[in-house]
């Protein structure tokens, strides 16, 4: 029963003919045939990953299947306990990833809450309320004030109604709706003579027909693009795939190597096939995998100590290297609370101060404050008019009394008025002043009128509307506290502060009274005529009011901020002059004539996209991403959610944000602040950098470990570590004190440097023979230990045990390198991270377990050392700190010269 053209260009005639239906609905058995035709009203899943899809998706990362033939190569050998602790790693890091990828399944089941809601629809001629998933194309519905719309439909009557669609088109007034056939290209924000599944009706009535169900509706496609998408790696996964790969080459290397030597030396095959084995285990930094998940998980914890709740545990990291950050307007760099801005009463212009629905602001001509309004009977007035014409009601969220615990119920725009009128102390309470009548507004007149009883005990009429329409209703004007007559000229005054207004994206509303006859028949021709004009208000959604400094903070971290809105282009470059976004702005209109490589041209320049829809939401990411971008998306409504998932990091609105905005992102902003992804990315940078660090550190402990093995190889030595000993080092004494490195507080420039190359390796060519370096440092003191003891004729077990123990000092001491890779020490500062001191302690302790404790001695095949053997250990191995601290100085001096 689909249109040959889009719902909203077919008029109401044509759509009963196609649908079969009129406005007295469908019968109850037709329904029920449509309902298995058409399927129920609700979002379907196209695809569920199960829990064991799932799981096994945590096995898929080259690092983790080279630990898993490493533990089926261990287990054949007969090597049980290497296996075991190798497999152990393996699952406990496949259970964390597990928990974290479980919950973001939950994205879709948001979009089904949406949709469990009642409907009051007309059947077999009756008006009924059935459950929303049972509403089929045909069926007509009933909305007023209040209601959430059960399914896209075409409106066939309606009185007065507006609809706030801010969750889906992104536009923060309520939309006027009617029911003029509109042209097949008219956009989604513009279709007013339809509604939209979730959206929610703040004034009026309509009776509609409904034209799409479940995956059909608006809300549906988002749904689909949402679960199609496809969702790429982060800039960390890359890295660790690239750096899998190449751990596992060498290892493969490292073994075909030894083995061609051994061959070529005579030594028993079974002898080198352990050696292989043991360099294998030291190529591979077994506690990676889990070192980064648990660095990520505290990484979780620090944020939402910062009021960032983290979904996903690599969007840490991604945070880290956002180069780009989408946002949307309306509730993200907005508070989605009109505010009136501007009043114009008595030939001057009055500003007003204040944020969003908080009743505290001020009101000043010319910079100089007027108390409360008090000294200005036309001010007073205005607010006067604008607070009783009015259905709004002003009230605090809790019971805290909380500054900023405050909303409105009914319209944002009236509300506005209501906020105005109580900054200057006044307040509805007399009953003599509520309305005893009203003429509601309707898009033909553009102007609402309540009828009051004055303090006099006659009859007043107060109206508000569209400045253009309502100064013709008017003769007299209120000038200095008297009613005189408006002449031309006062006109031409308005119609300028109007237009002033109007060009810098305000609305408008002008106020208007009148003093009429008790027995006057009410009516819109008695009553709105002749009227006594009073003023002009201008309001909007501002920006909030750290959005300005979040926005010069990433600007200085080299962080492109763009505005993506469904909102008007002169309201979107509005709030984005005041906010300092002040590049190139063009209307999803202008993006529908590009082709997109055009997009990726000139999207550099642009700052400011307007009136724009899911899709090109879409196109915007994808084109950013085409450049090689990370980008980050915020926002907070059902429009956002395709482009959240899309994104490199979705980051939703905690408080204001829709549950599917929630559920499709990666981060959640716990105070809708702006200013808190500032933050988010500062922590997302300090954690990469520390992820850095520890990688860095534990590849060069393992150069350490396969150039003392190869090394000895190389002159004939029996095997100077076995495969225990190692995973011990990899897992134990590296693992636990690089953790701490984690823990490492941020670099002082850490938010005026750009972002790092998303392309950039972990391993540059100058970090690896750095690496190589250390770890030659640590070969060398090890084989050195090792030589010496067998030198002496020392037994086998003593020489290992120096070595072993010597390989583990030398990576504790090496671990301070790795704090910084450019400061020393002591511009760092020695305790400034107890967390590693303490780790380097623990496990230095541990170490003396495995060397005197029995139970130890015989699993790590150790034997005990003498006072005089740890101070050999101890001087050798500090070397390679009092080599790193003086290459560190060196250089650092360098670059304080050149300062």
């Amino acid at each position: 029963m689909k249109p040959d053209k889009a719902w909203h260009a077919v008029n109401i005639k044509d759509i009963f003919s196609q649908l079969k239906t009129d406005e007295h609905g469908l019968s109850n058995t037709e329904a029920k045939r449509r309902l298995q035709v058409y399927g129920r009203n609700e979002i379907k899943r196209i695809s569920r990953e199960t829990p064991l899809k799932i799981f096994l998706e945590q096995f898929k990362s080259f690092l983790i299947i080279i630990l898993v033939i490493a533990t089926i190569v261990s287990a054949l050998i007969g090597q049980t306990l290497d296996a075991a602790v190798i497999f152990a790693i393996i699952i406990f890091n496949a259970i964390l990833g597990f928990i974290q990828d479980w919950r973001a399944e939950k994205a879709i089941e948001a979009l089904m809450k949406m949709l469990s809601l009642k409907a009051r629809v007309i059947r077999d001629g009756e008006e009924k309320e059935i459950d929303a998933t049972e509403l089929v194309p045909g069926d007509i519905i009933i909305v007023e004030a209040g209601d959430k719309i059960p399914a896209d439909a075409v409106i066939i009557k309606e009185t007065n109604l507006m609809v706030n669609e801010a969750s889906l088109t992104g536009e923060s007034v309520p939309v006027e709706k009617s029911v003029k056939t509109l042209d097949s290209s008219v956009p989604l924000a513009e279709r007013t003579n339809m509604l939209f599944t979730g959206t929610v009706v703040t004034n009026g009535f309509a009776k509609a027909v409904v034209v799409e169900t479940g995956m059909n509706t608006e809300i549906g496609r988002l749904a689909k693009m949402t679960q199609t998408m496809e969702v790429g790696q982060t800039p960390l996964q890359k890295r660790l795939a690239v750096l899998g790969k190449k751990l596992g080459i060498l290892s493969l290397a490292i073994c075909a190597l030894v083995a061609i030597i051994g061959f070529l030396q005579g030594k028993p095959a079974f002898e080198m096939f352990m050696t292989g084995v043991s360099l294998a285990v030291a190529a591979i930094p077994e506690g990676l995998p889990a070192v980064v998940t648990i660095s990520l998980a505290l990484g979780v914890r620090t944020m939402a100590r910062r009021k960032s709740i983290i979904r996903k545990l690599p969007a840490v990291e991604t945070l880290g290297s956002t180069t780009v950050i989408c946002t949307d307007k309306t509730g993200t760099l907005t508070k989605n609370e009109m505010t009136v801005r501007e009043i114009f009463v008595n030939g001057k212009t009055i500003k007003v101060t204040g944020h969003g629905y908080e009743p505290y602001g001020s009101f000043s001509v010319d910079g100089k404050v007027i108390e409360s309004g008090a000294t200005d009977q036309a001010l007073r007035l205005l607010l006067k008019i604008g607070l009783f014409c009015n259905h709004a009601i002003l009230e605090r969220r809790n019971k805290s009394g909380k500054r900023n615990a405050w909303k409105i119920i009914g319209d944002p725009t009236e509300g506005a008025l209501v906020v105005a009128a109580a900054k200057a102390g006044i307040k509805r309470g007399k009953k003599a002043l509520e309305p005893i009548s009203e003429i509601s507004f309707d898009s033909k007149r553009k102007m609402m009128t309540t009828i009051h009883i004055n303090d006099k005990g006659g009859l007043v009429a107060y109206t508000k509307g569209a400045p253009d329409v309502l100064i013709n209703k008017c003769t007299r004007i209120y000038k200095n506290g008297k009613e005189v007559k408006l002449t031309k000229k006062d006109v031409k005054s308005i119609v300028s502060v109007y237009q002033h207004m109007a060009g810098r994206a305000l609305r408008v509303l002008g106020f208007a009274y009148r003093k009429i006859p008790k027995r006057t028949e009410i009516s819109e021709k008695t009553v709105e005529r002749d009227m006594v004009f009073v003023g002009l208000a201008g309001m909007i959604d501002p920006p909030r009011k750290e959005v300005k400094d979040a926005v010069k903070v990433c600007k200085e971290a080299k962080i492109k901020v763009i505005m993506v809105t469904g909102d008007h282009l002169l309201t979107a470059k509005s709030i984005g002059n005041e906010i300092g976004l002040r590049g190139k702005a063009i209307t999803g209109e202008e993006l529908d004539k590009m082709s997109d490589e055009q997009l990726e041209k000139i999207i550099t320049d642009v700052e400011i996209f307007a009136r724009v829809s899911p899709r090109h939401k879409l196109r915007i990411i994808q084109a950013l991403k085409n450049r090689g971008e990370i980008v980050a998306m915020t926002g907070d409504g059902v429009n956002d959610a395709p482009a959240l998932k899309k994104a490199d990091i979705g980051v939703a609105m905690g408080i204001t944000g829709t549950d599917v905005a929630k559920e499709s992102s990666d981060v959640i902003l716990l105070d809708d602040n702006f200013a808190t992804i500032v933050s988010a990315v500062e922590e997302g940078r300090r954690i990469y950098d520390n992820i850095q660090k520890f990688i860095r550190y534990l590849l060069s402990s393992n150069m350490g470990e396969i150039l003392a093995i190869f090394i000895g190889i190389l002159l004939g030595l029996p095997l100077i570590l076995i495969a225990v000993q190692i995973l011990w080092m990899n897992l134990i004494t590296d693992g636990v004190s690089a953790l701490t490195l984690g823990m490492e507080p941020a670099a002082k420039n850490i938010m005026k440097r750009r972002p790092r190359d998303p392309h950039a390796s972990i391993l540059s060519r100058n970090v690896f023979f750095a690496l190589l370096g250390l770890g030659i440092i640590i070969a060398a003191g090890t084989v050195f230990m090792f030589y010496s003891e067998l030198s002496r004729g020392i037994a086998l077990y003593k020489a290992r045990t120096m070595a072993f123990t010597t390989i583990v000092m030398f990576e504790k001491f090496n671990i301070f390198n790795f704090r910084s890779f450019k400061d020393p020490l002591y511009k760092i500062g020695f305790f400034t991270n107890k967390y590693l001191i303490g780790a380097v302690l623990l496990t230095i302790l541990m170490q003396v377990g495995v060397v005197y404790i029995p139970f130890a001695q015989m699993l790590f095949k150790t034997v005990p050392l003498s006072a005089l053997d740890w101070v050999e250990i101890a001087l050798t191995s500090c070397t390679v700190l009092v080599i790193g601290e003086f290459w560190k100085y060196v250089n650092y001096k360098k670059d304080s010269e050149n300062l």
